[in-house]
């Protein structure tokens, strides 16, 4: 019997935005044919509209794409919110890459891609974005508290906006505060079903830094040198 994330990864929404229609045509029939419902956007603009009417559970982003570019549609998405967004592109250099999952991207890919491998992609970021049924306790470390029920991350009773990928390595170091984990680890732990490289992680920690301290814990999040990272609570 599925649990409840399969149950919602059955009844999501992606939408698929992507200029070349054989390959958005292909995307949409593997994601349908594994249970999930779609709508498709071939330009910026219209996956903004589509984004803000439709409300997607995630968001299959080409970068490069008419209108306004899939970078630029991120970052607009981003200012909305935190639905899970997977880019794509069909240029190799690292720097879109890291570019994306600095606007607050939780996984990309790289063309050519197997089907499969989108499906499987988004079936691991959404089930990332709701976990499984068991008991969720509540991660505490001085003012942050972390609710695995809820999928919420709150300092000091003040709610961080975070993308899946960022409550994902919060929630990992919170397990374990003071422990210092590596790269390696933490982008298990945010990626598991990714080819990303190991420094994308420190740009995650960059934006999560950013909020960390926004919210009034400056110093709670704390580079290792040459190991990683740790969140680090004085006693």
């Amino acid at each position: 019997m599925p649990d409840t994330a399969d149950k919602l990864n059955l009844m999501a929404l992606v939408l698929v935005v992507e200029d070349e229609p054989e390959i958005a045509e292909i995307l949409e029939g593997y994601l349908r044919r594994d249970g999930y419902r779609t709508e498709r956007a071939a330009d910026g603009r219209s996956a903004l509209n589509l984004y803000r009417a439709a409300k997607p559970d995630l968001i299959l982003l080409d970068i490069q794409i008419p209108e306004l570019d899939g970078l630029e549609v991120l970052r607009r998405v981003r200012s909305d919110g935190n639905t899970p967004v997977i880019m794509v592109t069909a240029r190799a250099e690292d720097l879109d890459k890291l570019l994306g999952l600095e606007l607050g991207a939780d996984d990309y890919i790289t063309k050519p891609f197997s089907p499969r491998e989108v499906v499987a992609r988004v079936k691991a970021v959404l089930r990332r974005a709701h976990p499984s049924e068991g008991p969720k306790p509540v991660l505490r470390a001085g003012l942050l508290e972390v609710d695995l029920e809820q999928v919420v991350a709150r300092v000091d009773g003040v709610r961080l906006e975070l993308t899946p990928t960022e409550f994902r390595l919060l929630e990992t170091l919170a397990r374990s505060p003071g422990r210092a984990f590596s790269r390696a680890e933490l982008l298990e732990a945010a990626h598991p079903d990714s080819d990303a490289l190991e420094r994308v992680v420190d740009v995650h920690m960059k934006n999560l830094r950013k909020k960390l301290e926004a919210a009034g814990v400056p110093n709670l999040l704390e580079t290792v040198r040459g190991v990683g990272y740790r969140l680090w609570v004085p006693t």
